[in-house]
């Protein structure tokens, strides 16, 4: 039996939470970074044999959550046997669908905080502490097709994807240069039928120009169930090849 860590953010509902119910398996760590931790995920760690850790945390003010999650993997010498461990950044937030010129600070500000200091923050703690250990490591961080084109009305969603597959790229040459570095990708997973999909369609025509099209999204079945690409993710993270491409798309895999 292998014993593998992860660490995930965003895990109390939609993708995250699917993908966290996935990671649960006989041997894992899992330590989840939300707003609030989600109680199915204590029964599905005791059935499967896996240990579970959730943190309550606000991804908004992500650098005590950083120096906590340091402090954590520094106190585990050599990875504690575990045979490879993983961040995945998951969580991100979409600020009311307005013009730019109609958002609110504290809006803009909060997308930006979670969708891209946080993942910045995050994986710093997390190569810094387990730069030592001899096992493999991987940042999986959870972009967007929006990340890679623009949008009305989507400016600070936008800005903090294309932040991180860029951050991403400056990272795996960072990772590139060292004996053991990280294998490290931003992977855009599709249109997937969340709470945030539900927001998109949900707006107004009148200050989001694109909402008849998210509308038709979920009218024509185009949608992926958040379990289905919590799956496809995942196997994504196993392939041999992962971090070869260090921003990509799953549906091109």
């Amino acid at each position: 039996m292998q014993k593998h860590l992860y660490i995930l953010t965003g895990a109390s509902r939609g993708m995250g939470l699917a993908m966290a119910r996935l990671l649960l398996q006989q041997g894992h760590h899992l330590l989840t970074l939300s707003r609030r931790p989600a109680p199915e995920l204590e029964a599905v760690a005791a059935a499967q044999g896996a240990t579970l850790e959730q943190w309550s945390v606000d991804l908004t003010d992500a650098a005590p959550v950083a120096r906590r999650l340091q402090q954590w993997l520094a106190a585990r010498p050599a990875g504690e046997r575990w045979h490879s461990a993983t961040l995945i950044n998951n969580a991100g937030v979409i600020p009311p669908l307005v013009p730019l010129s109609q958002g609110t600070p504290d809006d803009l500000a909060q997308a930006l905080r979670v969708g891209l200091e946080a993942p910045m923050q995050l994986c710093a703690a997390f190569l810094g502490a387990s730069d030592g250990w001899a096992i493999p490591r991987r940042v999986l961080n959870i972009s967007s097709g929006l990340g890679r084109r623009a949008m009305a009305s989507q400016s600070a969603y936008c800005a903090a994807k294309a932040g991180m597959d860029h951050f991403t790229r400056c990272l795996a040459l960072d990772e590139a240069h060292k004996p053991q570095g990280a294998k490290v990708c931003s992977l855009a997973p599709g249109v997937i039928d969340t709470d945030m999909q539900l927001q998109l369609r949900g707006s107004s025509a009148a200050t989001f120009p694109d909402q008849a099209n998210f509308a038709a999204l979920k009218n024509n079945g185009q949608l992926t169930r958040p379990q289905d690409a919590a799956a496809r993710l995942l196997a994504y993270l196993e392939r041999p090849d992962f971090g070869t491409q260090p921003v990509a798309d799953v549906r091109d895999a």
